[in-house]
């Protein structure tokens, strides 16, 4: 069963940047998708940035412009490279990876002052 691990989260003043690491414990190409999710308190979990096996990307307006999602396959990680953060950015950052099935990361907090 693969695994995802994320990693990168931290606590950085607004207008920085932190890139994310999701690194998969078999091959990335298994997913035909992983996408980064965020969930902030009280609110719902929202896709923020997807990739695709074909390299499709797509980004959630509030993200766009700011957040770049890329992947390494011979490194099974997809990365989450976040510039000029905001405090509303201040989540907890989920990738997912799907095949067959949906593979959840355990997730990694993003705090933001202003």
């Amino acid at each position: 069963q693969v695994q995802l691990v994320e990693s990168g989260g931290g606590l950085v003043q607004a207008g920085g940047s932190l890139t994310l690491s999701c690194a998969a414990s078999g091959s990335i190409f298994s997913f035909n998708f992983v996408g980064w999710y965020r969930q902030a308190p009280g609110k719902q979990r929202e896709l923020i940035a997807a990739i695709t096996s074909s390299g499709y990307k797509n980004y959630v307006d509030s993200v766009k412009g700011r957040f770049t999602i890329s992947r390494d396959n011979a490194k099974n990680t997809v990365y989450l490279q976040m510039n000029s953060l905001k405090p509303e950015d201040t989540a907890v950052y989920y990738c997912k990876g799907r095949n067959t099935a949906d593979y959840w990361g355990q997730g990694t907090q993003v705090t933001v002052s202003s």
